[in-house]
């Protein structure tokens, strides 16, 4: 098979993912508010005494439900207050690895005493958006992180400028992230994924490392709703038996379970979400396994799950109304029809199969019954691979789905980037307003 494909082509393609897949520790959005927290407390030089976010919906949204690693506890507060007394920015979406209990102690103290605040930031357009305010006496610094959950756009302490992404930076250890990204197309993404070196590809392999020790690590305890459990236990076998389905499911669910119920257990995200990393890995793990498949078989499916999740957010956005497990399902759709032998044009008859069976479903915040998605969406794209393979394809006279899949792959994304703004706005409202 030819390389068509310059090497520097692949450098930016492999950069682009490098990015884009990375270690988290938590929910990404309560983690990036605690890693903004983090930055701006270094800035200041001290230990506040009142912190400040100003978030954007979304990301609010994402952050009110979700478990938070290792203390026991939901919902932002927690994560602010430990940003600010053990946090590290260059540790990035692990910014919390270096909790104690004394650490977790110390926060709830510093709730107690009413020291955090959290507004929703008004008149903004971009869905992901922290910024905070940290004080201590007469001194004062900013942070705020938009378009990215690590990209830092400005910080400054009483009101000088340390860093803006527009104007550079006075201190070492921070870069502006205004690469521009590799434009991808599906056939672009086929291509990448089956003719670049392998050993170019192997990085894709930590993906699968810390992804299966979540799921198998989440099988010892009881977390969440224990979705994963329930696929896996004796007398639920009965009912929904023990096929390689059952096992793909069960052990993406199992995976969620542990990461929104707040264990501490680091997983590799996809764009900015844990949940997507787990997605767009394990039900390829897990079908290549139980397949026999070789290790270059395994290597490609990851890279063409992970790399097809990266393609359809660029045009859809870190966050949107649109439940993230869609996008990755499709991912792990496409690893998994590869796997089962089909070629580029099976690949794209899954991708119109899972848009046409998913589009629309909501995303109402980060919790422990994202598993329930996540486990849906996977078990849509086990039966969207076999359609595909079996030259079963929803057509263009069907809804949203159009001739070209990358056509395709727009109607869903401008339907959750743009039509689904005022559904965001009502969970959002309804959320807030529960009695």
């Amino acid at each position: 098979m030819n390389n068509q494909f310059t090497a520097e082509e692949r450098k930016e393609i492999i950069a682009l993912m490098n990015r884009e897949i990375i270690p988290a520790i938590g929910c990404t959005e309560p983690i990036a508010v605690a890693l903004c927290v983090a930055k701006a407390t270094e800035a200041l030089g001290e230990r506040p005494e009142h912190i400040e976010a100003r978030l954007s919906a979304n990301v609010l949204k994402n952050a009110m439900g979700v478990g938070i690693p290792g203390t026991g506890m939901t919902g932002l507060p927690i994560a602010m207050a430990l940003g600010a007394l053990i946090g590290k920015s260059e540790y990035e979406l692990e910014v919390l690895k270096d909790l104690t209990p004394d650490a977790v102690a110390e926060g709830r103290r510093f709730i107690d005493e009413k020291r955090i605040s959290v507004t929703l930031k008004q008149d903004i357009t971009e869905k992901l958006y922290i910024e905070v305010e940290v004080k201590a006496g007469s001194n004062s610094a900013v942070a705020i992180i938009s378009g990215g959950h690590t990209r830092f756009v400005w910080v400054s302490r009483n009101g000088d400028t340390l860093f803006n992404e527009q104007g550079g930076n006075s201190s070492d250890n921070t870069q502006a992230t205004t690469q521009r990204d590799p434009e991808l197309t599906m056939r672009r993404v086929w291509d990448f994924a089956m003719t670049a070196p392998l050993d170019e590809l192997r990085f894709i392999l930590d993906a699968r490392r810390l992804n299966m020790n979540a799921a198998y690590e989440s099988l010892k305890g009881d977390y969440g709703h224990a979705i994963g459990k329930l696929f896996r236990s004796e007398s639920e076998r009965n009912i929904m038996g023990d096929t390689l389905h059952c096992q793909i499911v069960g052990m993406t669910a199992a995976a969620c379970d542990a990461r929104m119920a707040g264990a501490m257990i680091p997983v590799m995200s996809n764009s900015g979400s844990g949940n997507q990393g787990l997605t767009s890995t394990v039900p390829v793990v897990v079908y290549a396994e139980q397949s026999k498949a070789s290790e270059e078989q395994t290597i490609r499916a990851l890279i063409l799950s992970h790399l097809t999740v990266i393609y359809i957010k660029q045009s859809l956005g870190r966050l949107s109304a649109l439940c993230g497990c869609v996008v990755a399902a499709t991912g792990s759709s496409c690893g998994i029809t590869y796997l089962m032998g089909g070629g580029y044009q099976e690949v794209t008859r899954a991708v119109k199969n899972m848009i046409a069976n998913l589009a629309g479903m909501i995303c109402d915040g980060a919790k422990p019954s994202c598993s329930m998605k996540c486990a849906s969406g996977v078990s849509t794209a086990v039966v969207s691979a076999l359609m595909a393979i079996h030259e079963r394809c929803v057509t263009s006279v069907e809804g949203i789905i159009d001739d070209d899949v990358d056509r395709s792959i727009r109607n869903l994304t401008d339907i959750g980037r743009d039509a689904m703004t005022h559904t965001d706005a009502m969970i959002l409202h309804i959320m807030t307003n529960k009695s």
